[in-house]
């Protein structure tokens, strides 16, 4: 099995993003399956030229994309993502679409194609806290969402895409008071044991509750 992992560059002010060190730090092997790690810029449309670029290097299974979400305390795994893009601030390339489709032929939404209650259980039972998540945003995290799961079900049929929201690092919360932070180590864990059960539940139902069982 071949897993794409994707993580973000810096953005904005902050030297560091979570999403990318954490991904670069993921073993190279995660229950079997072959895990490829690919930075991808914080700009619309460009990120999702990079993925689909990876994509057609070989046959992947799965694609995980990952992000962060500052303000946010656990790893939050997301169940849907919608057909606009507004920006509050500007990408990376000073881009700031406000209410634009993402896709003028795509879905409104796509949901997720991860066993997300699943993941979440697993990234629980490691210690490590995680809910999933109904909104991705507007920005660039919900646009990479939403472009890996239209390429899934435009080009790319065998692959199966969803993302995950990660927090920040406790350094890039110094002077931003009273705004929650993880570990890196305890994102690597966490990522690392909701992609084991994303093996693990490969052709299977998704759990019908947080730490319940399959139907």
């Amino acid at each position: 099995m071949n897993i794409l992992v994707t993580g973000f560059d810096p953005f904005g002010d902050d030297l560091t993003n979570p999403a990318i060190e954490a991904v670069k730090r993921l073993p190279d092997t995660i229950a079997g399956a072959s895990i490829t790690k690919l930075e991808i810029p914080t700009v619309f449309h460009k990120s999702a030229a990079a993925v689909k670029e990876e994509l057609q290097k070989k046959d992947y299974d799965y694609v995980l994309a990952v992000g962060q979400a500052g303000g946010r305390f656990d790893l939050t795994f997301e169940r849907v993502a919608i057909n606009v893009d507004d920006a509050r601030i500007a990408d990376n390339e000073g881009q700031q679409p406000i209410d634009v489709p993402i896709q003028a032929e795509g879905a409104s939404a796509y949901f997720t194609q991860h066993p997300v209650k699943a993941m979440v259980t697993a990234v629980k039972e490691a210690g490590i806290p995680a809910s999933v998540s109904n909104s991705a945003g507007t920005f660039v995290c919900n646009h990479i969402m939403y472009q890996c799961l239209y390429l899934a079900h435009t080009e790319f049929p065998n692959v199966k895409a969803g993302f995950t929201h990660v927090p920040f690092l406790p350094e890039q919360v110094l002077n931003r008071p009273n705004m929650p932070s993880m570990s890196l180590a305890d994102i690597v864990t966490g990522l690392t044991a909701a992609i084991a059960q994303l093996v693990a539940f490969d052709g299977k139902e998704d759990l019908k509750v947080i730490g319940g069982t399959t139907h």
